[in-house]
């Protein structure tokens, strides 16, 4: 498949039509995650009705979808800047 025959891309910032093969972009590729330290236990913590926990944390998803659920502690990202936006966008990812 050539270039030409490839869905048009554009720039997530400034909308520009964005032409692969010609290093006109950037793909900025975020993976979050939730916090991936183990929980601290206290001896409070030791001491809870584990089961009712159990119970009420599956209460709590019960109704989400897998991805839902999975999104929750996962995501992917890809970001599809043309040059310009790209230079803008590293100065300052969160501006």
């Amino acid at each position: 498949m050539s270039a030409d025959e490839l869905s048009p891309l554009f720039c997530d910032r400034c909308v520009r039509e964005l032409t692969p093969g010609k290093g006109n972009f950037y793909v900025i590729k975020i993976e979050a995650v939730a916090d991936p330290t183990p929980p601290c236990f206290t001896e409070e913590d030791l001491e809870a009705d584990i089961q009712g926990e159990m119970r009420a944390l599956m209460d709590e998803l019960h109704g989400l979808s897998q991805r839902e659920v999975i999104a929750q502690v996962h995501a992917r990202l890809n970001i599809y800047l043309c040059t310009p936006c790209y230079q803008k966008w590293i100065e300052n990812p969160t501006g």
